[in-house]
């Protein structure tokens, strides 16, 4: 069964840092690029970063210079470091893999409060 499964949100002060993972199973984690989204409340969901099976990285304009993507294939997890947090930050943050088919995780809330 193929599966992804995101950690590492949670509550975390304006300023602060943010580490996600994304485990995933049951396919080839280094034949596929993978990425992360987000969604907040009454929003669009939008591109966080993705990275591509070659570490071609592309990030979404929201997060660019906060932000670094990055794989470990013998683990088959994909992470998300996110520094300097905003307000606006506060989403439930999707992993995806992207293939013929998209394949998303269940999300985990990220909330940036004081």
């Amino acid at each position: 069964q193929e599966q992804l499964v995101e950690s590492g949100g949670g509550l975390v002060q304006p300023g602060g840092s943010l580490r996600l993972s994304c485990a995933t199973s049951g396919f080839i984690f280094d034949r596929y690029a993978m990425g992360w989204y987000r969604q907040a409340p009454g929003k669009e969901r939008e591109l966080v970063a993705y990275i591509s099976a070659g570490r071609v990285i592309t990030y979404g304009d929201p997060v660019k210079g906060r932000c670094t993507i990055s794989r470990d294939n013998a683990k088959s997890t994909v992470y998300l470091q996110i520094n300097n947090l905003r307000t606006e930050d506060t989403a439930v943050y999707y992993c995806v893999r992207r293939g013929t088919e998209l394949l998303w995780g269940q999300g985990t809330q990220v909330t940036v409060s004081s």
